[in-house]
């Protein structure tokens, strides 16, 4: 089978591949094509297929949040909304909520460079509430993130740019089975755009 395989084209294979997968299906059979492709290569393709559909992300040079691809359309948020994304635009290998407080520096780094007119006491108390693990600021600030990205764009091509859990990382030095639940934007960096000084 494999050497019958090697003999063809890409474009040959990709034909068999369909008229496979379509059989399956017309089976009702997505369990066997599920388990044959294998989850990350459902999510390869899933990028692939979004590729074509999103923007790219535009940073200016005064923190405005622009979409080139979709007609210019600016991503409206607060100063504090914008530190959020950029502390997570900042770290693809995401972060889980509940160490926020160890990004407490770069947070209010990010809040501060967008907010210089607003009381440097009053930004430090919102990012305490946003670090603290107790509080509920972070999930706010993240849901007005994706409300404004859904209102832009359809939920497919959101998921790519708001801050979500696609990343789980078992922790292996426990004799349990314990993920860090760990929240990140999926969208490839090199669609994410900084405007030069």
């Amino acid at each position: 089978m494999m050497e019958e395989l090697l003999q063809l084209t890409s474009e040959e294979i990709a034909d068999r591949l369909k008229a496979l997968s379509d059989e399956l299906m017309h089976r009702e059979r997505n369990d066997l094509l599920l388990r044959a492709l294998g989850v990350s290569t459902l999510e390869k393709l899933r990028l692939e297929a979004a590729k074509g559909r999103l923007s790219r992300l535009l940073i200016t040079k005064d923190y405005r949040f622009i979409l080139p691809d979709y007609e210019n359309k600016e991503v409206e948020l607060q100063p504090v909304h914008k530190a959020v994304y950029l502390l997570f635009l900042a770290h693809p290998e995401g972060i889980e909520f509940k160490q926020l407080s160890d990004y407490r520096e770069e947070l209010l780094g990010y809040y501060l460079k967008m907010s210089q007119s607003i009381d440097k006491q009053k930004v430090e108390e919102s990012i305490d509430r946003l670090v603290n693990p107790l509080d509920n600021a972070i999930n706010e600030k993240c849901s007005r993130i994706k409300n404004v990205f859904l209102s832009l764009m359809d939920e497919y091509s959101a998921s790519y740019y708001i801050v979500s859990s696609h990343v789980r990382q078992p922790i292996a030095s426990s004799p349990r089975i314990w993920y860090r639940r760990l929240k990140n934007i999926a969208l490839p960096r090199n669609l994410v755009v900084w405007e030069s000084e």
